[in-house]
This record gives structure tokens, sequence and C-alpha cells, in this order.
């Protein structure tokens, strides 16, 4: 449309979470990602790493002193949850994020990198989604024994079943309408066991699945040595909390409009996961495309 574009990734590399959060057996890097980065570049955006907006600079910085006109937001979401039970702070406990973006983005799995991720014996992987599935198949690469735990059904879990299958396939095992109660650390520190308690299904929640419910005295112990959490993420808050007039809503997600991406804040544009909370890459390349038309809008009205 003829704007100057530019770029500002808060990581060392650009592609966002198709780089860092997606494995290389599920999305190759070179072959597709680099490719797609390529193309942005050569239609002349300028990208910008290792800027952390909040941080390095903000939005109000960069449409007032910096002469930006308007702002899109798809800082996607990044920030992990946790069960907050019993030892979860023991060395050996991961958010999916952690694992994946050092894995992935920082080849720590390899040996010879400078911030190495260990190799578990035995890995458990809490939670059910896409990200678990990634996080337990990347597991299992390190040479890792890898368990799946999840407090609902299978009919229940929210991963593709693309991905449910090939798990299987690989040799990961489900451990199904069980849940995590406390995790377990040796005399070091480092994870041991993991304590869980077998779940029965209840009426349906406001989700429209069924609600789990404890089984009274059905506790049992998985041995481990690596727990990873894959509880789902939400939005860093650094963004919102340095922007005035930006609204949020309680799940910490910015508000805005879904055809073309306006904000509560002039000029400001958002999309993604920033703003529908963990979701889909296609849903926010749509959302992208359709705020770059609103700021079209925006910009030939002014």
């Amino acid at each position: 449309m003829g704007y100057d574009v530019k770029i500002f990734e808060a990581l060392h590399k650009a592609g966002g979470v198709l780089v860092y959060g997606i494995p290389e057996f599920r999305l190759p890097k070179e072959r597709v990602v680099q490719e797609e980065i390529e193309n942005v570049k050569s239609l002349g955006v300028e990208i910008e790493t290792d800027c952390v907006i909040g941080k390095s600079t903000t939005i109000d910085a960069l449409m007032t002193e910096e002469g930006y006109d308007a702002v899109f937001v798809g800082s996607g979401a990044g920030l992990p949850r946790f069960m907050h039970i019993p030892g979860e702070q023991a060395m050996g406990v991961f958010s999916a994020n952690e694992y994946l973006t050092r894995s992935n983005l920082m080849g720590a799995f390899s040996s010879k990198s400078r911030t190495p991720i260990m190799h578990a014996k035995k890995a458990v992987i809490v939670g059910g989604g896409n990200v678990a599935m990634d996080a337990a198949r990347t597991a299992l690469r390190l040479g890792a024994e890898t368990h799946i735990v999840y407090r609902r059904s299978e009919k229940e879990l929210p991963a593709r079943a693309e991905e449910v299958e090939h798990a299987k396939q690989e040799g990961i095992i489900f451990n199904l309408l069980t849940n995590p109660v406390e995790i377990h650390a040796d005399e070091k520190g480092w994870v041991k066991s993991i304590t869980c308690i077998r779940m029965g299904l209840g009426e349906p929640d406001e989700s429209g699945r069924r609600r789990p419910v404890e089984i009274p005295g059905s506790e049992f112990e998985i041995e481990c040595d690596c727990v990873i959490m894959s509880l789902g993420t939400s939005p860093n808050p650094l963004i919102s909390s340095t922007t005035k007039g930006l609204e949020i809503n309680r799940r910490k997600c910015i508000v805005a409009n879904e055809e073309n991406g306006q904000t509560s804040k002039e000029g400001v544009f958002a999309g993604g996961d920033a703003v529908t909370g963990a979701a889909t890459v296609i849903l926010a390349m749509g959302a992208g495309k359709a705020a770059a038309k609103g700021i079209d809008e925006y910009l030939s009205n002014k």
C-alpha cells in the first residue's frame, strides 16, 4: 500500500512463535519460515531484533517521538500459566514455552549449546493441547520416556486429532483422567516424582466440556526427572501496562475491533494471540491482514 513499515522483534531472530514455539519436525524453519521472512523483507519491511516494546521503548514514544503514524501490536500470548501446586519450584520443572523456545530457537538440544537443556530420562507433560504434544514429542526426541497427563478424557483433548495420533504413533504414553497434585524433589532439589489423582467427568462447564472431578483416595505417583507444564498462555502485560489508554479485558488480552483491529487508543491496532489469547497461526495472519486494511483506512481518512 506504499507505507514505510518496521517490525520490532523482542527476540534475536525474526519469526515469532513460528520460530521459537513450533518444532522443526512440524514446521521446517529454513525451507518454510525463513522463506516467508525473506519475502516480507523483500517488500521493503525493516526488522529490528532485540527490541522489547515496553522496555527498550514504548508505543507512546514510537508515536510521539519517533514519528510513527500507526502501530500494530502482534506480540502474541507468551506468558505461561502454572498450577501453583507444592513442589512446582523444583529444578527440572519447565513451562512448555521455555522448553520449546530453548530447543527451537537456541539449539539447547545440543550438548555444544552454551545453554544446553536437560535430557530427561522420564518426562511428564501436563496438558492436552497442541503445545503439549509439541513438548512431548520434543522430549521424546531428547531421549525421554514421555507421559502426557491430562485431567479429562481423550474425547476432550484440545489438541488436533492429527497431533494426538502422531504422538501415539511415536510412543508417547497418555495418562488421561489424571491430574497432578504435588511434585516431589530429591535432596538436591531436582524433580524425582509427581503425585497425581484420578479424575471422573461431571456436568459440562462453560466451555461445554464435562467438568473433571477428583476421585477421593485415588492418588498415585509417577517417577520422573522432568515435568513440563503446558496449561496455556496469556499475553505478557508489558505492552498494556506501559501504554496509556489501551483497554484490556479480564484475561489481560487487548480489546480490538475484529473487523479492522482498532484498539481503544487512536492509531494503535492489534490482532492475533495478544487479542484472542492463545489461538492459531492462521487466525493471527488473518487478523494482521484485517488490521493492515484498517490502518490504511485510518491513515487515508486523517
